[in-house]
C-alpha cells in the first residue's frame, strides 16, 4: 500500500472548508433550507420532485410499472431538482423533505396532501396504496420488505462509499476503493447467490424490492454508473447478470429510467415529466436528430 499522509482528528471537528470533489459545493453539516422558492405543482395528484440517479429511477420506474398495469392513479408530475446546484435546499422542497435528498413525492389526492420522503418509504406507500407490486400473502410480502430493507442499507456502500471514492473523490486513495470495493463485490456476490434460486429478490414475481435494486446493481453491472464494471469484474457475476438483463428489457424500466435524467445521451434525458406523450415527444425528437 502507498505511504499516506499521517492524519491526526481534531479533538472537535468543525467545518471550515470544503471537502473538495464533485458535491464540494452542496456538502454542509447543517440542515435546514438556505433560500426560499415554493415548488411547482402539476395536474396530477402525485407530484414528483427528483433527479434521475439510481435513487431517483426507483420511483418513476414504480410509477411507470404502474401505469403500465393500468393504474390511473399513478399518473405523476416529475419536476427536475438539480442536486449539484442545490435546489433541494429550498424551502418548498425542505418542507417535503427535511432530510433535503431526492426523491421526495407529494400526494395530493389525499385529505390532507401527504409528503413521502426516502426512495424505499415512497415505493413502499406507493405499493400500498395501489395494492401492486408487493406480495400480499405473509411469507412473500415478509421476503420482499426484507430485500428493500436490504439494499436501502447496503446502496450507501456502493454510491457513497465505493461510488465516492472511485469517482467522485478529488484525489484516488487506495485504502478507501480497495475497502468499499470489497464491500461492492460481498454485496453483488449476496445478490448472486440469492438469484441462483429465484427469478426475482422476493421470488416468482417482480416487485418493489427489484425495483429499489436495480437502478443501483443493474446500472454497475451495466455500466452506467462508475464506469466500473471492469474493475469489479460485474461479468462474473452471471445471476445477477441474467436478473439484470430481465428488468432492463421491461418498457416500463426504459421510461422510467430517463425521467428527470440530466447525464447521459441526450435521447435518455427527459428533464421532466408531465404526460406519458412526453415520451412520444422525446422519442420523435430522437428520430428526427
Amino acid at each position: 500500500m502507498n505511504e499516506q499522509t499521517p492524519y491526526s482528528p481534531a479533538k472537535v471537528w468543525k467545518w471550515e472548508k470544503e471537502n473538495g470533489g464533485t458535491f464540494a459545493s452542496t456538502n454542509r453539516p447543517i440542515a435546514g433550507a438556505t433560500f426560499g422558492k415554493e415548488l411547482p405543482i402539476g395536474k396530477h395528484p402525485l407530484q414528483l420532485y427528483s433527479m434521475g440517479t439510481p435513487n431517483g429511477q426507483k420511483v418513476t420506474i414504480m410509477l411507470e410499472e404502474l401505469l403500465a398495469m393500468g393504474v390511473s392513479g399513478a399518473e405523476y408530475d416529475a419536476w427536475l431538482i438539480r442536486i449539484h446546484e442545490g435546489d433541494q435546499f429550498g424551502s418548498g422542497f425542505t418542507d417535503v423533505n427535511p432530510n433535503s435528498k431526492i426523491p421526495a413525492l407529494m400526494d395530493h389526492a389525499t385529505d390532507t396532501p401527504t409528503r413521502v420522503f426516502e426512495s424505499g418509504s415512497i415505493l413502499l406507500y406507493l405499493a400500498e396504496k395501489f395494492g401492486a407490486l408487493m406480495p400480499t400473502d405473509h411469507g412473500p410480502r415478509t421476503e420482499c420488505i426484507n430485500w428493500l430493507f436490504w439494499l436501502m442499507g447496503s446502496a450507501p456502500y456502493l454510491g457513497g462509499g465505493f461510488g465516492h471514492f472511485y469517482n467522485y473523490a478529488p484525489f484516488k486513495m487506495e485504502y478507501p476503493i480497495d475497502r468499499f470495493a470489497m464491500e461492492a463485490k460481498r454485496q453483488m456476490d449476496v445478490l448472486d447467490r440469492h438469484l441462483e434460486g429465484n427469478r426475482y429478490l422476493a421470488g416468482d414475481d417482480y416487485s418493489i424490492a427489484d425495483i429499489a435494486t436495480w437502478p443501483w446493481y443493474g446500472a454497475l453491472v451495466l455500466n452506467v454508473v462508475y464506469e466500473a464494471s471492469e474493475f469489479l469484474d460485474t461479468a462474473s457475476y452471471q445471476n445477477l447478470n441474467r436478473w439484470t438483463n430481465e428488468i432492463a428489457a421491461r418498457d416500463a424500466v426504459k421510461r422510467g429510467r430517463i425521467v428527470n435524467r440530466t447525464r447521459g445521451p441526450l435521447d435518455e434525458q427527459l428533464h421532466e415529466r408531465h404526460d406519458a406523450s412526453d415520451f412520444e415527444i422525446k422519442t420523435q425528437d430522437k428520430i428526427e436528430a
